[in-house]
C-alpha cells in the first residue's frame, strides 16, 4: 500500500499525517514525535541550537520540536531557542542570523525543523512519499501585496516578484533543504475543508475558519460525499481570503497592557536633568518573547543600566533586565498563553510569574481581554466580510461552518460565527491536526 501525505508547517505547531495514497479507505495516520512523558501529534515549530553541542563542521547542533524545548529547559536557558520562523518569510529584511558565530539563512534554519519532521514520520512509517503537500496561509504574514493570491500557485524564484511568491520561493527552498524535493501546496483552510468533508454524510456549502498562530484564513468549499463522486472541479471552490494575524497577537496583547507596565512600560528616567519616556522599542520587543534575545546585548544592557540609575521605578526595570539578561521570555510567555487558554473556560484566571526580581501576580479577566484584541477580533470579521462579499453568499446560503486552529477556541473569536451564522451551524474539532490531516487526504488527489 502506498502513502499520500500531508505537512502542516505552522508559526507554532506543526504536523505531519499519511493516508492511503490508493484511497481504499479515508482513514488517516499522525506522525506521533518523542517527547519526555510520551508521545505528540504535534510538533512545535521551535529549533534549539546548545553552545556546547557541534557536529564535525564546528557548526553548533541544533534539534527542533519536543526536543528542543526539553533540551532548552534542562539548560535552564542557555542556548538559542528560536521560533515563528515562518512569519518571516515574506520578510526581505530576514535573510539570516547568526548562531554562535555561524551564519545560517531562514530557509536553512527552517529546513533543520522539517527535517526533524521528517525524521519522525520515516521512524513511523518506514517509507515516504516521493510527493508531498504542503500548507500555506492564504497570506502569508508580513505580505503588503494588493490582492490575495487566486489559487496556491508554484512558487517564483524572482526575488523581484511579489511577496506571497518571495515567501512562497523560500518556504520551498527550506522544504527541498529539509529533505522534499518535490512538493505542492494547498492553502491551509482549503486543506481543513478535506478532513471535514471526510466525516460527512451528505453535501454541504461550508465555511472553513482556520486560525494558527499567526495567520487567520478562510475558504468557502463546496464538500461532501456528491461532490467527490462526481469528481471536484474549480467551481466547488468559490473563495478564500485571510489576515495575517491570530494567536500570537492575542498574545502580545496580554504582556502589552498587563505585563509591560509593571516592566517600564510607560514610565519615565532622568538623564543630564533631563526627564524622558522609556524608549517604547524596547516593549515591541517584549511582545514577542523570542524577539528578547535581540535585546541581549551589550549596547542594550548598557542603555537599560543608564535607565536604572535615573529611573522614577527602578525596581520595574531592574524585573525588565533580570527578564533579558537569564533569558526568561520563553517561561514567561508559557504563563500568558496558558492564561489566554484558561480564559476560555473561566471569566477571570490569575497570571503569576515570580523569578528574582521578576514578580508578577496578576488577574487577567475575560472582557479586558477582548477589548484588548477588539482590533484583531474586527480584523478577523472583516476577513470574513470580504470573502462572501467577494463570492455574493450571505450568511444565510452557508450551511456550515468549520473553525479549526488553537484560537478557534477563544469564545469571542467563536462569537463572531455564531452572531452571524447561529450557534446550529458551527462545528469544530480537531484544532491542532485537521489541516495537516486534510493534507493528507488532498494528497490522494496528485496526478
Amino acid at each position: 500500500m502506498s502513502l499520500a501525505m500531508g505537512l502542516d508547517f505552522g508559526t507554532t505547531n506543526s504536523a505531519i499525517a499519511a493516508s492511503d495514497a490508493d484511497g481504499v479507505s479515508s482513514s488517516v495516520v499522525l506522525t506521533r514525535f518523542a517527547k519526555a512523558e510520551g508521545t505528540t501529534e504535534t510538533f512545535r515549530s521551535v529549533l534549539y541550537f546548545d553552545p556546547e553541542e557541534v557536529g564535525p563542521d564546528r557548526r553548533p547542533l541544533a534539534v527542533a520540536g519536543p526536543t528542543a524545548i526539553e533540551q532548552y529547559l534542562e539548560a535552564d536557558g542557555q542556548g538559542r531557542l528560536l521560533q515563528s520562523l515562518k512569519s518571516y518569510l515574506a520578510s526581505r529584511l530576514f535573510k539570516s542570523t547568526s548562531v554562535y558565530g555561524r551564519q545560517y539563512s531562514l530557509e536553512a534554519l527552517i529546513g533543520l525543523i522539517v527535517r526533524d519532521l521528517k525524521k519522525g514520520a520515516l521512524q513511523q512509517f518506514g517509507q515516504l512519499p516521493e510527493r508531498l503537500i504542503v500548507g500555506r496561509p492564504v497570506r502569508f504574514v508580513g505580505t503588503h501585496d494588493e490582492e490575495s493570491p487566486s489559487g496556491p500557485g508554484l512558487p517564483s524564484s524572482a526575488e523581484g516578484g511579489s511577496d506571497e511568491e518571495y515567501a512562497l520561493s523560500r518556504l520551498t527552498q527550506a522544504l527541498k533543504l529539509g529533505g522534499f524535493a518535490s512538493v505542492e501546496f494547498e492553502y491551509e483552510p482549503v486543506a481543513a475543508a478535506y478532513h471535514y468533508e471526510s466525516r460527512l454524510t451528505h453535501d454541504e456549502l461550508v465555511l472553513i475558519a482556520d486560525f494558527g498562530g499567526g495567520t487567520s484564513d478562510f475558504c468557502l468549499m463546496r464538500v461532501g460525499p456528491e461532490v467527490r463522486a462526481r469528481g471536484r472541479t474549480r467551481q466547488d471552490m468559490l473563495g478564500t481570503e485571510g489576515v495575517a494575524l491570530a494567536g500570537d497577537a492575542f498574545d502580545s496583547k496580554i504582556v502589552r497592557n498587563l505585563v509591560a507596565p509593571l516592566l517600564g512600560r510607560g514610565s519615565h528616567y532622568v538623564t543630564q536633568g533631563k526627564r524622558m519616556p522609556v524608549p517604547p522599542w524596547l516593549y515591541s520587543h517584549l511582545e514577542r518573547w523570542h524577539h528578547l534575545s535581540f535585546l541581549k546585548t551589550r549596547e542594550n544592557i548598557g542603555l537599560l543600566e543608564k535607565i536604572h540609575a535615573g529611573a522614577e521605578e527602578p525596581a520595574r526595570i531592574s524585573a525588565l533586565i533580570h527578564l533579558i539578561e537569564n533569558d526568561l521570555g520563553y517561561h514567561l510567555y508559557q504563563c500568558v498563553e496558558r492564561a489566554k487558554v484558561a480564559l476560555s473556560e473561566h471569566e477571570s484566571v490569575p497570571l503569576k510569574f515570580m523569578d528574582g526580581p521578576l514578580r508578577l501576580d496578576l488577574t487577567v479577566t475575560r472582557p479586558d481581554f477582548e477589548q484588548w484584541i477588539a482590533p484583531e477580533l474586527a480584523a478577523i470579521s472583516s476577513g470574513v466580510d470580504r470573502l462572501l462579499q467577494r463570492t455574493g453568499l450571505s450568511a444565510t446560503q452557508v450551511d456550515a461552518v468549520f473553525v479549526t486552529g488553537g484560537t478557534s477556541l477563544v469564545p469571542a473569536v467563536r462569537r463572531l460565527f455564531v452572531d452571524r451564522f447561529g450557534a446550529e451551524r458551527l462545528r469544530s474539532g480537531s484544532e491542532l491536526t485537521s489541516v495537516a490531516s486534510g493534507l493528507a487526504l488532498r494528497a490522494r488527489h496528485l496526478p
